[in-house]
């Protein structure tokens, strides 16, 4: 895919496609990037700028759980991101929000 998405769309949906790449393991800031990167084809690429306050802010909210892992290659360990009971449930919540959403978009029609 070669268009990004806008940064509002992105902002919008950013806590579902967090939550949806941490479903299945924790992981890591970098993996995250790596994982949102080859899941999309290269649609979404985060920078770091803006993922390490989104991940922040669903720790705190109890969405995620952050726990320090294996070390990195600069020997300082590795913080890892889990979904939390609350995660999952929210996680459930926003998919179905975004399928009702894409839903009555897709019902608009178009060319």
């Amino acid at each position: 895919m070669n268009s990004q998405p806008t940064p509002d769309l992105l902002r919008g949906h950013l806590d579902l496609i967090l939550l949806s790449i941490l479903e299945g393991q924790p992981l890591y800031g970098f993996a995250i990037i790596q994982e949102a990167k080859s899941r999309t084809g290269g649609y979404f690429e985060f920078r770091e700028g803006s993922l390490y306050p989104a991940l922040h802010r669903l720790e705190r909210s109890g969405l995620l759980r952050a726990d320090y892992g294996e070390a990195g290659r600069n020997g300082k360990p590795r913080k890892y991101y889990a979904l939390t009971p609350a995660g999952q449930a929210a996680l459930a919540a926003k998919r179905q929000e975004f399928g009702a959403f894409t839903q009555a978009v897709s019902q608009l029609g178009g060319a």
